[in-house]
């Protein structure tokens, strides 16, 4: 009805989902919804191009595996491949985790600068998820540095209880981030040396082929 549509189409306006035409033509989708759009179709396409390297990570591994982007301050993860065992990732698709604590989050931080880090979270509240959580800039900074320099996050409850966890990030054609993957699974397999080489050096290798996938270049 037109007393329900008026207020839906001005807030439409205001909201920028929608452009008036003018010349009483009638309205067009706004910059907002095109942008919105052109984002969910990237993300498909990224999931569909990465899919098949979190199948095998899983594989691999034996531990769920999961890929996922920053949306300001958090994680979004975008899919999960569980393997055939009872001690699986809850994390599903769709699921939001702050990315100073998570690895996939951190992964992503550690390719920024501290400029960047400072810019996106001063004015945020920035919880402790464990006694491990960073909780100040400055410290996300500092562990963002470290997880740079190393290549990748490490997590050995740093999230969680008795959980563990690595992240790598991937790259795009441009040489940006355009997400990150990870594994996660029982604190022990971690904290053994010869089982944390081995998932260190998987999860590594499937954020390359993530990145060849989605047309970066080899990094040496």
């Amino acid at each position: 009805k037109r007393t329900t549509l008026s207020p839906l189409i001005h807030t439409l306006l205001v909201q920028r989902m929608i452009e008036d035409v003018g010349d009483g033509a009638g309205y067009r989708l706004g910059v907002v919804l095109a942008t919105l759009g052109a984002q969910t179709i990237a993300e498909r396409d990224l999931v569909r191009t990465c899919q098949s390297v979190l199948e095998h990570l899983c594989q691999e591994t034996a531990m769920s595996a999961h890929i996922g982007i920053l949306d300001v301050t958090d994680i979004v993860y975008l899919s999960r491949v569980a393997p055939n065992s009872h001690l699986v990732s809850n994390v599903h698709a769709g699921a939001r985790l702050p990315a100073h604590a998570s690895s996939i989050g951190r992964a992503i931080l550690a390719e920024m600068d501290a400029a960047s880090i400072t810019a996106l979270l001063t004015g945020v509240t920035l919880d402790a998820v464990t006694p491990k959580t960073p909780t100040t800039v400055e410290t996300v900074i500092s562990q963002a540095a470290n997880d740079k320099a190393k290549g990748y996050a490490w997590s050995v409850g740093n999230f969680e209880a008795g959980i563990g966890s690595c992240g790598a990030a991937v790259f795009n054609h441009t040489g940006a981030v355009a997400a990150a993957l990870n594994v996660s699974g029982p604190d022990t397999q971690f904290t053994d040396p010869e089982s944390g080489s081995r998932i260190r050096d998987a999860v590594c290798m499937a954020a390359l082929e993530a990145s060849v996938l989605l047309g970066a270049a080899k990094r040496g």
